[in-house]
């Protein structure tokens, strides 16, 4: 797996070798910075912004949008192998002072003292066979961490029905393979 653009473009990242931790595809993460880039239903751009990668596994994501310009990056990750591997690609890559690591659930958002951020895009990956994520965008909405221009984007395999909170507005939907990404807004 390699950083696809930006200044760490080819950089490689350390995966696990276990099969409990589900990276996100090279191809479905190259979507959806073409999406970020490009649509014109999408107005929230990486470059300068504030991201919040939860579920964030080997830090893909929020590694990648560093690498695009991103401000900042807070990640969330509680599996032991996968923070691991989290860490030791935030050293290696050397962006330990634009990056922030949780060591415990995305599901206790509440207890994380993030009521004093406002994240231009949020990122959600939680293990396809979870089913708490009407309670996590719950948590989102009351700690008031976003504002009308924060992105929130959604992972899931494309047979899952979560019905999403009645706050978020779906405003693009993509599937790739076994997964569909969601664009959303509050």
């Amino acid at each position: 797996m390699r950083i696809i653009a930006g200044e760490l473009k080819g950089k490689k990242l350390l995966i696990p070798l276990d099969k409990s931790t589900r990276p996100l595809k090279d191809v479905v993460r190259e979507s959806i910075f073409n999406i970020l880039d490009h649509s014109s239903k999408v107005s929230t751009k990486v470059n300068n912004s504030k991201v919040l990668d939860l579920f964030s596994g080997t830090g893909s994501f929020g590694i990648e949008c560093l690498s695009r310009g991103a401000k900042n990056v807070i990640f969330f990750e509680n599996y032991f192998n996968s923070l691991k591997i989290l860490k030791q690609n935030i050293f290696k890559l050397n962006l330990e002072n634009k990056s922030s690591i949780y060591n415990f659930s995305a599901y206790n958002l509440e207890n994380s003292n993030l009521e004093t951020e406002i994240f231009d895009i949020i990122f959600l990956d939680p293990p396809f066979k979870d089913s708490g994520i009407q309670n996590l965008i719950d948590q989102i909405k009351n700690l008031k961490i976003t504002d009308e221009k924060s992105l929130v984007i959604i992972h899931r395999n494309k047979k899952s029905n979560d019905g999403f909170s009645k706050y978020l507005d779906v405003i693009e939907e993509k599937n790739y393979g076994l997964s569909k990404i969601f664009f959303c807004k509050f």
